[in-house]
């Protein structure tokens, strides 16, 4: 395995996180533990979850893949882990965890309580918000509409308040921000750096050779202020595997299972996978090693989150570490991105 650092941090964390959010729906208890086991084994410390896993999020499944961990990690040293988890933002759909509410200091102190508990830890090493709870792209949606009568200064110096009397109570070690956008991102910056107070210090934002829009302006904050990507859908829901070509739908497959989460299959996403996996066949090497190794080539990520409901998919997805891409290749898939650049963002 191999290790960085959160940025501004003492936090070392494997180049691979092993994501959750399959755990406690197309994973039972059993099968989580199974791939903590072996990714712990095999060098993986880094684990991402979500009060609102598993996905696709209900009512009957709410917070499962945190007790999963829960439950597993009350039988290891606590010190050898981080663990990053979220708070869910506002969602008509979601009315289930709570009402659509914007972030307030009294929700995200109440809601990290939630969090501590299922997880049966005393402090989370790395908190995020999950999705802006303001006006802005994300989740594959385009075309922003602006509106002028939204005011967030005073909205975000609340949840960077909120954020360090966590920090301060010891609840949670750094936080940070996902699905977010540049212009949030120097926001919770700014309001940090006005009041001495801690910064954020990762961004978890969707990033696969299907969505490179992170490299448009995420990616140049990120470096110039030290705030590291925790890379997610790096497979772009199983799409980069190539199981999806030729119209297959494999039986028990995420997409097969859950048809509305097709961010990723659109045709335009479906012609690109095809010319990169011609690319990775030519030096041969499997869709998911050439798709792995390329982000975890890129400097401004941290950690790479990988999610699999087959242990043979996990073994897979660690082993894509020891992977060295060379400069010619890495070229070679800039070219074939321009052929169909971002189709899936």
């Amino acid at each position: 395995m191999k290790y960085t650092k959160i940025p501004n941090t003492d936090i070392k964390v494997s180049k691979i996180c092993l994501g959750s959010m399959t755990w406690g729906e197309q994973n039972t208890e059993a099968e989580g533990h199974e791939q903590l086991d072996y990714a712990f084994d095999n060098g993986v410390n880094f684990i991402d979850t979500a009060e609102l896993y598993s996905i696709p999020g209900r009512k009957e499944t709410q917070g499962n893949s945190e007790r999963i961990i829960g439950t597993w990690l009350k039988n290891q040293k606590r010190e050898e882990l981080v663990i990053g988890s979220k708070i869910t933002g506002p969602n008509p759909g979601l009315s289930y965890i709570r009402e659509p509410q914007q972030y307030t200091k009294k929700l995200i102190l109440e809601t990290v309580e939630n969090n501590l508990k299922r997880l049966q830890t005393d402090y989370i090493d790395v908190y995020q918000l999950h999705w802006p709870d303001r006006n802005v792209n994300f989740f594959g949606k385009l075309n922003y509409k602006h509106n002028p009568e939204e005011k967030w200064d005073d909205k975000i110096a609340e949840i960077v308040e909120a954020m360090n009397i966590l920090i301060k109570e010891g609840k949670i070690r750094h936080y940070g921000l996902s699905n977010e956008s540049p212009w949030g991102t120097m926001k919770h910056l700014n309001e940090a750096d006005q009041k001495g107070l801690s910064r954020c210090k990762t961004m978890q934002n969707p990033y696969s050779l299907l969505n490179r829009s992170y490299e448009v302006g995420m990616a140049e904050v990120g470096m110039r202020e030290n705030v590291g990507l925790l890379a997610y859908s790096p497979l772009a829901f199983g799409v980069l595997t190539g199981k999806y070509f030729n119209n297959n739908l494999p039986k028990g497959s995420r997409i097969e299972k859950f048809p509305n989460y097709n961010r990723y299959s659109n045709p335009q996403a479906m012609f690109l996978a095809e010319k990169f996996s011609e690319l990775a066949q030519k030096h041969n090497l499997s869709l998911a090693e050439l798709s792995l190794a390329f982000i975890e080539h890129q400097p401004f990520v941290t950690s790479t989150i990988i999610g699999a409901t087959k242990m043979s998919q996990l073994k897979e997805n660690i082993d894509t570490i020891n992977i060295k891409l060379a400069k010619e290749l890495l070229e070679e898939i800039d070219e074939v991105h321009k052929l169909q650049p971002n189709p899936a963002p």
